[in-house]
């Protein structure tokens, strides 16, 4: 792609606005017509928890979904299909939950085929977005416009989850229908605006016969296979499930450890919770600055160069994160005496470097390996995540739950636990570091890529066979 088909800012922000319309919807299915399962109408914490597992699993297709842009050559049609999808499972798990109150199997029955969709919808949406942007934009801008988009994209799960909780009180369940319609409309047309004439038209004609055969994706199992085979898109696929789930596994084990350990009230446990959150973002940021020097100096020292490097801080990342985790282990030790809330701000800080090194590692590597396979490859790691965060807050619950069963002092079970995430996560750090010495894989073209940007690095390919 040439530069003056790059993304500028104001394209970014728009697609970062099409990342906020679908987080709006999710957090609205996951968070919203969860508490109404479990306080209004009183059913088993189980029910949403399987509801949410289900709408992870369904995301195994994504690779499917990716398969799917990369044969018709754009990527537009399919996050609007994608949102529609989302769209109609928000508006139906509403009804469902509703349903629910009155007739509970076929409510129940309905939520599934609600869930599913917007598994799919995510699916299709998320999938071809990314690959876009990473198709899109310079690799200077990476580390900035994934921290755009993401940030963005918290702000749709919190704008949304303050709004939608106004709008609810009082709860009615015409008001719930009302209010997830709304929402779910609205991200819908907020997404055909924002992506109007974004993409173009990016199919170019082929010279002759030989050139449509090579540009021709195969039938989806042999491309997928073809992407399995490359060392690099599978290293990175098993780094992706590994940190994730290290990642995930921490977020419902937080608030009950402070509660246990250190005494928090529900309303200083949420407050904690924020506190890392805020380092998040603090994190994201500090990685989009770092990767705006390396832009504007990395020419000049080798140092400002190594400022923009994504591989350095996915692996950065990754050991802060565990180092982290090591100090709540102290903490779960230390009986209550320990400084939590500055150790949970420096693990949000390096989740959020962390988090922004490896996205933007990903949409560097989906353009790495054979042509038109950029959709697969953003797929199966989508896939390698969304299993991953489904299995991390089972994983994370059952294995502090069986801690506790095992060891009576509650902060030297939590603290088990948490040597364990810290541990997945230094496993990350070491995957993250060996893809940058991994061998290419064969490819079917393979001519010399241009001289790497300064903010290129040692975590991608050398070559580049388009």
């Amino acid at each position: 792609m040439s530069a003056a088909h790059n993304f500028g800012w104001g394209h970014i922000a728009r697609m970062g606005l099409v990342q906020a319309c679908l987080g709006a919807v999710v957090v609205l299915t996951t968070s919203t017509l969860n508490r109404v399962m479990v306080v209004e109408l009183a059913l088993p914490a189980l029910l949403p928890g399987v509801l949410v597992a289900l709408h992870y699993l369904v995301q195994v297709a994504r690779p499917r979904m990716g398969h799917g842009s990369d044969v018709g050559g754009r990527r537009t049609p399919w996050i609007l299909g994608g949102m529609a999808v989302l769209a109609c499972g928000g508006v139906l798990a509403a009804l469902a939950t509703v349903w629910m109150a009155s007739s509970p199997l076929a409510g129940i029955a309905l939520a599934v085929l609600a869930f599913v969709l917007i598994g799919l919808g995510v699916s299709a949406s998320g999938t071809s977005l990314l690959v876009m942007l990473a198709k899109r934009v310079a690799p200077e801008r990476r580390p900035a416009a994934a921290t755009l988009v993401w940030v963005m994209m918290i702000a749709g799960f919190a704008i949304t989850a303050g709004v939608a909780g106004h709008l609810l009180e009082p709860y009615s369940p015409q008001r719930l229908l009302a209010v997830t319609g709304a929402v779910c409309l609205g991200a819908f047309m907020v997404t055909v605006l924002a992506l109007h004439r974004l993409e173009g038209h990016t199919v170019t004609q082929a010279s002759s016969a030989a050139d449509v055969a090579a540009e021709t994706p195969p039938p989806f199992r042999e491309a997928l296979a073809q992407v399995w085979r490359e060392p690099v898109a599978r290293r990175f696929t098993i780094f992706v499930f590994v940190s994730m789930l290290a990642y995930s596994a921490q977020d419902l084990i937080l608030e009950p450890f402070a509660g246990q350990v250190f005494g928090y009230s529900p309303g200083a446990s949420t407050q904690l919770a924020g506190v890392q959150h805020g380092g998040v973002l603090l994190g994201m940021l500090l990685v989009a600055a770092a990767g705006a020097l390396s832009a504007r100096w990395g020419t000049r020292h080798a140092l400002w160069r190594a400022l923009g490097s994504l591989r350095g801080w996915a692996v950065a990342g990754c050991v802060a994160s565990a180092l982290a985790l090591f100090g709540l282990v102290a903490a779960g030790l230390s009986g209550g005496y320990w400084p939590l809330k500055p150790t949970v701000f420096l693990l949000g800080v390096a989740n959020g470097a962390f988090s922004i090194g490896a996205i933007g590692s990903m949409m560097r590597l989906a353009n790495e390996g054979r042509h038109r396979r950029e959709g697969v490859r953003m797929g199966l790691w989508g896939a390698a995540q969304a299993v991953s965060f489904g299995l991390g807050g089972l994983v994370g619950t059952a294995a502090s739950d069986l801690a506790r069963w095992l060891i009576a002092a509650p902060g030297l079970a939590y603290a088990s636990v948490f040597a364990l995430e810290g541990a997945l996560f230094l496993l990350s750090a070491a995957l993250a570091w060996q893809i940058g010495t991994s061998v290419p894989a064969t490819t079917a073209r393979s001519t010399p890529r241009p001289a790497r940007h300064p903010s290129g690095d040692g975590l991608f390919l050398s070559t580049d066979p388009r």
